[in-house]
Formats: C-alpha cells, sequence, structure tokens
C-alpha cells in the first residue's frame, strides 16, 4: 500500500487552478484585511510578480525590502530574500504562505542569547573581584 501525499487545495482550489487566477480574482478567496490590502495593491503585486520572473529566469538572486506584500499563487515556488532591518533572510515560498506576508517570514528581532554576568554585575561578583 503506498501513502499519497495529499494534494494542497486552498479554499477548495488546487494550486494550478489558483496560479491560472488574476491577482483581483484571487483576492475573493481571502480574508478581509488580506482581500482589501490585495485590491489597493495589486498593481505593486503585479509588478513585483512579473520583475521577479524576470530575474529568477536569469537566475539572479532576488532581494526585496517589501515586507507589506501579500503572497499570491504567481509567487509560489519562488526563493526570495527579505529584508530583516539588518539583513536579508533567504526564502522559499509555499502553498501554505498564501495570504500571508513577507514580513511574516523575516523576523526583525531575534532571540537574545545572554552571556555569563560581568564583574560587578551580581552581589557575589563583587565579592570576588576584591
Amino acid at each position: 500500500m503506498e501513502l499519497k501525499r495529499k494534494e494542497f487545495t486552498y479554499r477548495g482550489k488546487t494550486m494550478d487552478e489558483l496560479k491560472a487566477l488574476d491577482v483581483r480574482e484571487f483576492a475573493k478567496y481571502l480574508k478581509a484585511r488580506q482581500r482589501r490590502t490585495v485590491l489597493r495593491q495589486f498593481q505593486d503585486i503585479e509588478k513585483f510578480v512579473s520583475r521577479a520572473k524576470e530575474k529568477i529566469s536569469k537566475e539572479k538572486k532576488l532581494k526585496t525590502h517589501k515586507r507589506d506584500l501579500v503572497i499570491v499563487p504567481g509567487m509560489v515556488g519562488m526563493k526570495i530574500q527579505i529584508y530583516d532591518g539588518h539583513g536579508f533572510i533567504p526564502i522559499e515560498i509555499i502553498g501554505e504562505m498564501l495570504g500571508h506576508r513577507f514580513g511574516e517570514f523575516a523576523l526583525t528581532r531575534k532571540k537574545v542569547n545572554h552571556g555569563t554576568a560581568g564583574i560587578g554585575a551580581t552581589k557575589g561578583s563583587k565579592a570576588k573581584a576584591k
């Protein structure tokens, strides 16, 4: 018995059906906030997707500062580097990311790894320093 991997669907549509949709048609399947953003920024999103396809066809790295763009089906499969305020974080866009924004996948704050306390930082270390 072979186990088949379940095919990805978004709101009942397969990825092929989603890729055939226009950006504004895809917006109908999004939640209200993302739909509003996509319908207001659809020209920016379409421009980004067309530029991205050109750059990727030339096998160049695609870097962007646009953390507010909503991910649409035309971006699925792309490898993009998103700016996090310090550097560019490489991200591969998959189907589960549809409707989310770039910034959600390139976090601006990192986990703090505290080292040991310095001399004078604690009462016990003051006694040892003398």
